[in-house]
C-alpha cells in the first residue's frame, strides 16, 4: 500500500513539474526536464574558411582543417573567406538537401556557434 501511495505522489509531482513555469533567464527544458544547454563551454574545432554561403537564418561555411575540407552550417555569422573560425563539434548529417539552396551536401555538420578569430 505504501508503494502505491509513493507512486501516486511521484506521478503527481512529475505532472506538477511539467506544468511549472521556467524562471526568467533559465535555459529551456528538453522533454526529459533537463536543461537544454546548446552552446558548449569550449569551441574545440578550428579551421580556415574556404567558402561562405549566407541565407536568411544560417551561414554555410566550407572550412579546411588538416588539409581536408568540410561543410558546416551555423546560425548567421559575419565571416569571409580566409577567416580563421572556431566552432563546436556539432552534428553531422549525410546527404542533407537544403531546400533554400536547392543543393545536396554529401556531408554537413550543423554547429551551434561559430566564432571568428583566434579566440
Amino acid at each position: 500500500m505504501k508503494f502505491v501511495v509513493f507512486l501516486i505522489a511521484m506521478t503527481t509531482s512529475a505532472a506538477g513539474f511539467a506544468g511549472a513555469k521556467i524562471p526568467a533567464g533559465h535555459p529551456p527544458l528538453n522533454p526529459t526536464g533537463a536543461s537544454a544547454q546548446m552552446v558548449p563551454a569550449e569551441l574545440a574545432q578550428k579551421a580556415t574558411v574556404i567558402d561562405v554561403i549566407n541565407v536568411a537564418q544560417y551561414t554555410y561555411l566550407e572550412v579546411k582543417q588538416d588539409k581536408q575540407s568540410q561543410w558546416i552550417a551555423a546560425p548567421s555569422v559575419e565571416v569571409k573567406k580566409g577567416d580563421v573560425v572556431r566552432f563546436d563539434g556539432g552534428v553531422e548529417m549525410k546527404d542533407f538537401h537544403s531546400k533554400t539552396l536547392d543543393r545536396t551536401f554529401p556531408s554537413i555538420v550543423f554547429v551551434n556557434r561559430v566564432v571568428v578569430g583566434e579566440k
